[in-house]
């Protein structure tokens, strides 16, 4: 069975951890829940608890198509995890799905080359996608190659149709 990797931290923004979730594998894949650390309890930014598959350093970008970065405030705990930076530095240079939403983008500033790519996120790190060298676009959807972005929870039902016609 084909995998994606959904990356989860605590304060996950439930809505965008929990439709890709469930998206995923009704396009018929295993979705694995990767964390920092594996079989751990992780609560999102409205306290629901989720436990991770495995920890980032046990994975490898090899055994996945692509992986899906939630947004909330944990993708600023994602960016702290050397092992998390590496898997989706991987999966990038790779130039397999990398897709994110809403503060999702922060990790992909970590991790991927974004000069010169078009990209969404929440309005607020707008400027911080721009200091990676990216173009800052406006809109419910951005596709740039292997890499796709939205913004806020509105725009999750485009940002999953998008992840499945690429990987499909």
């Amino acid at each position: 069975m084909r995998k994606i990797a959904i990356l989860i931290e605590d304060l996950y923004d439930d809505k965008e951890l929990i439709y890709p979730y469930y998206r995923m594998q009704e396009a018929g894949f295993q979705v694995d829940l990767i964390g920092s650390v594996a079989n751990n309890t992780y609560k999102s930014k409205f306290g629901m608890p989720l436990k991770s598959d495995y920890a980032s350093k046990d994975v490898s970008p090899s055994d996945y198509e692509g992986v899906i970065i939630p947004g909330g405030f944990s993708p600023d705990y994602m960016r702290r995890c050397l092992a998390t930076i590496d898997f989706v530095r991987a999966m990038d240079e790779q130039q397999k799905v990398v897709a994110s939403i809403c503060h999702g983008p922060w990790l992909m500033i970590s991790a991927c080359n974004l000069k010169g790519k078009k990209l969404t996120g929440f309005h607020s790190i707008r400027v911080d996608i721009e200091n990676a060298g990216a173009k800052y676009l406006d809109e419910a959807l951005v596709v740039d190659g292997h890499l796709i972005t939205s913004r806020t929870p509105a725009d999750l039902p485009v940002f999953a149709k998008a992840i499945i016609d690429k990987l499909v």
